[in-house]
């Protein structure tokens, strides 16, 4: 498996691209403002990219889908929950100060549990709203990965006082999608540095509550 972050745009949101070395097919998750160098590794790796994953809808995450969607020709895949988000792209720009992305057309609705294929990479779907309503984590068993996104990171959860965030809910995807998973797997948040499901259960100090 190929795997590559990109840090991108002001809000410095953590883009992955997932590949398989031998079809050379990838999936691009995540894919923020100003993807160039996304773009460049694309290209320069001969990636045939197969779909555009949304972990969810807000503009940091999104901003940069038109431009990679345009270079690739790759459909774009997201939760239905994050429609509202989705469509108050205008609204999250001006709050932070950023232009407006455009728009990309939805081609697939996720679904808690569906499998995504790309080459032999097999990425299950989880439902790990409270951040966002649709938000969803990409999880590579084989790989003991999980894309994260704004659910967990090193030291610390999502936030929840943006629209549709719900703290309550945001623990209790962490405790029944997350937590499950075996100590060894590798956390990709969506900023920052990279951690894994045991060390999170260990020192994260949202996490230490006995209640969760």
């Amino acid at each position: 498996m190929f795997h590559r972050v990109f840090t991108l745009g002001q809000l410095q949101c953590n883009a992955s691209l997932l590949g398989d070395e031998d079809t050379r097919e990838a999936l691009v998750i995540d894919p923020g403002e100003h993807p160039s160098a996304l773009i460049d590794a694309i290209r320069q790796g001969g990636w045939r990219v197969t779909e555009i994953l949304f972990t969810h809808a807000h503009i940091d995450h999104v901003a940069g889908a038109l431009e990679v969607q345009e270079f690739t020709g790759a459909p774009v895949a997201m939760h239905p929950a994050d429609l509202g988000l989705y469509e108050s792209l205008a609204e999250q720009a001006a709050w932070i100060g950023m232009p407006a992305p455009p728009r990309v057309e939805i081609s697939h609705w996720l679904e808690e549990g569906e499998e995504i294929r790309c080459g032999a990479l097999r990425l299950q779907v989880l439902f790990t709203p409270g951040h966002a309503p649709g938000h969803v984590s990409f999880y590579l068993a084989e790989q003991a990965m999980i894309l994260s996104a704004d659910v967990l990171f090193r030291g610390s959860i999502g936030r929840t006082d943006l629209p549709g965030g719900n703290h309550q809910q945001l623990l209790d995807s962490i405790r029944a999608q997350l937590l499950t998973l075996p100590d060894e797997t590798r956390v990709i948040a969506g900023h920052g540095p990279s951690t894994t499901i045991g060390l999170e259960r260990r020192t994260n100090p949202f996490l230490l509550d006995s209640s969760i």
